[in-house]
């Protein structure tokens, strides 16, 4: 597999009004038409760009979408194992470039989407860079899957799940693969590969992927900026069947 992203440039994903953080600051936006230079440049780093912002009852502004860190969708299609021709859920679509870098890489992606204004840019965008034939583009409740176009190979998650959907299980292959990113509280922001067999997902934190929540469940800030117990990521273990999700903290070795 090419290196990822190699044949997709971000800069036709991202909207012209991205929020950036200069130093300690809170997030404040930067126009491209206003600061072309310091917009490419945010923009071409593998640093997460944050698109969408909400105000909490503080003032305090925290993002709601972004354009994902390269590093981390690296990290995530590695754990994933992509291989060209698999068949590709991607829960999140946002601005579409994660999907885009998906379909360069070889597979073949649908994408669901639950804001509908997000839906259909990131279609127009995938339609102006040619990837429209390769990426189909959903819009409604992430957590319901894609029923009419399962099964997949691959589910990739781009929005945190403190409770994985059974309904992603159900859609993968026998021998298929989840990659997502945790916001339970018991290990928060942790990566996780779960396994697909025989109608149960049986999985393990692998690393660090710190995402904003599925709408339907979001988390206190306290809960998500928690530090976490020594070795979580490594005592961390889940299983999801058709009767539920059950955690476990085993014992690090």
């Amino acid at each position: 597999m090419q290196r990822l992203g190699a044949g997709v440039n971000r800069a036709d994903f991202i909207p012209e009004q991205i929020w950036i953080r200069p130093e300690d600051e809170q997030l404040r936006p930067l126009n491209r038409a206003d600061d072309p230079e310091l917009w490419a440049e945010h923009v071409a780093s593998e640093d997460s760009v944050v698109t969408r912002v909400s105000m909490d009852a503080n003032g305090m502004v925290w993002p709601t979408c972004s354009s994902s860190a390269i590093y981390v969708m690296r990290q995530m299609i590695d754990a994933a194992e992509l291989k060209p021709g698999l068949s590709v859920l991607e829960i999140g679509t946002g601005t579409g470039y994660n999907a885009a870098i998906m379909a360069d890489a070889g597979v073949r992606v649908t994408t669901v989407e639950i804001d509908s204004e997000l839906a259909a840019a990131a279609s127009a965008a995938l339609e102006r860079t040619g990837f429209a034939d390769r990426v189909t583009v959903i819009t409604g409740d992430g957590e319901n899957g894609a029923p009419e176009q399962a099964s997949f190979d691959r589910v990739i998650v781009t929005a945190a799940a403190r409770t994985i959907p059974y309904s992603w299980v159900e859609q993968t292959v026998d021998g298929g693969r989840i990659v997502v990113p945790y916001s339970g509280p018991e290990c928060a922001g942790a990566l996780l590969v779960l396994d697909v067999t025989e109608g149960a997902a049986i999985g393990r934190a692998v690393g660090d992927a710190f995402f904003m929540p599925l709408r339907d469940q979001k988390q206190p800030q306290s809960v998500l900026q928690a530090k976490r117990a020594p070795n979580a990521l490594r005592q961390f273990r889940i299983t999801v069947t058709q009767t539920g999700q059950e955690v476990t903290m085993t014992t690090a070795i």
